[in-house]
């Protein structure tokens, strides 16, 4: 039976069943497929109900962290009730529901190299890329999808970075829809801005829109060095500064964390368009995270007279909820931002990040959300979660002397 498939009930699962896992994936890739985004309750219930009872058999950290809290597959009946893992706890366990040696590509977060880095294991990338471009297709390349435009990324190579989740991004759209003159304008030595003026120049002279993608700090970098002339290596052709053609558009991901130097994001959109003589509603942020498997885009190029927002795709729930109680907070209210990615089918599908959110009330009145705005960070709460989590996960025979074991405040969250 389609897991995924509305109005039929769910017939249980073996704990760790790897024929339950495909046929949800299966269906996730079908869904994913389909060109339309529908919020559809009743088909993401019945997926992140049997996604949750193969990962709870399948990932034994993340089963013990269940027990401790008392929410096996037994007990929890709703989606929003199945427990999230703080992304601290990637930093301390393999979250991976599949033996370590079937493990095709590792992601790792960013940190210092004495920093322990969180992880992300999988075991297949067809769900993961399926996700993240049916996102960008929709959210970013818009009009762009099926062109083949020049694309630029301000982010290092996947020789310079192969376990970075943001470069293999960024190659997974570049091969799937740049042009041959695509490539990456960033290095271990820094910004490389002649072959990124090349590239420039060439779609300005065929007035072909371009893409300009990277990290929130690169493009700070690269307004820093721009500021008062072109760069070394430029074309003579490049006459025009750093205009871009009409309908390009840019992305910048990634924060602030750890830096030196932060630069407010409406400050930095209004650079940036500037900058490149493109509308603000051009210049797009995304929200991801290297334990996820989903990310989030603004919504200004699919709804260019609606608040900009984070787009919520539709096999993703994001809640924003009280860091004691667990509980939803209302909607317009802010809160920790909890994600329930069910791209994740080789980890944990629940995150709860580090991040301080709220949802966006829909124009029309229903009640539901129309998407998110992320505010800031919630470090204190996001440190007392995971202390809780890494202390449940933890085996029995591995507790003596390191921590004793906290069982959650609060109430669970409403089912």
């Amino acid at each position: 039976m389609n897991p995924l498939q509305r109005d039929q009930p769910m017939q249980p699962l073996p704990p760790s069943s790897t024929a339950g896992r495909e046929a949800i994936e299966s269906a996730l890739l079908a869904w994913m497929a389909e060109p339309d985004w529908r919020r559809d309750e009743a088909r993401f219930e019945a997926a992140a109900l049997a996604l949750f009872r193969f990962q709870y058999g399948a990932c034994e950290p993340y089963r013990r962290y269940c027990d401790v809290l008392d929410r096996t597959p037994e007990k929890v009946q709703r989606a929003n009730a199945i427990p999230p893992v703080p992304t601290g706890a990637f930093k301390e366990f393999d979250l991976r529901c599949f033996p370590a040696e079937r493990t095709v590509q590792s992601f790792r977060t960013s940190g210092t190299s004495t920093e322990r880095r969180g992880v992300l294991h999988l075991d297949t990338l067809a769900l993961y890329e399926a996700s993240l471009l049916a996102s960008l297709r929709r959210c970013f390349l818009t009009d762009l999808a099926g062109r083949r435009p020049t694309m630029r990324f301000l982010a290092l190579s996947p020789q310079d970075a192969p376990d970075s989740s943001l470069t293999h991004m960024f190659a997974t759209l570049a091969a799937a829809e740049g042009s041959e003159r695509s490539g990456y304008d960033l290095g271990p030595e820094g910004l490389a801005l002649g072959s990124l003026a090349l590239a420039i120049d060439a779609a300005r002279r065929e007035a072909r829109p371009i893409v300009l993608a990277g990290t929130s700090f690169a493009f700070v970098h690269f307004l820093d060095a721009t500021d008062d002339a072109p760069a070394a290596g430029a074309s003579p052709a490049h006459t025009g500064g750093w205009r871009l053609p009409a309908g390009s558009r840019v992305l910048e991901t990634g924060g602030f964390k750890g830096r030196s130097r932060e630069v407010p994001r409406e400050v930095l959109r209004a650079s940036l368009a500037a900058r490149f003589g493109i509308p603000e509603h051009a210049v797009l942020n995304q929200y991801g995270m290297t334990e996820l498997g989903s990310q989030f885009y603004d919504s200004t190029l699919v709804d260019p007279t609606g608040p900009r927002r984070k787009l919520v795709p539709p096999w993703t729930r994001v809640r924003c909820v009280d860091p004691d109680s667990g509980d939803d907070v209302p909607i317009g209210e802010v809160g920790v931002v909890v994600i329930h990615d069910l791209a994740n089918t080789g980890s944990v599908a629940a995150i709860q990040t580090a991040d301080l959110g709220r949802l966006l009330p829909a124009a029309s009145g229903s009640g539901e959300a129309s998407g998110f705005d992320v505010l800031g960070r919630a470090e204190g709460a996001e440190q007392r979660g995971c202390s809780i989590a890494i202390d449940a996960m933890l085996d029995p025979s591995d507790r003596t002397g390191r921590r004793s074991v906290h069982t959650r405040s609060g109430r669970e969250p409403a089912s």
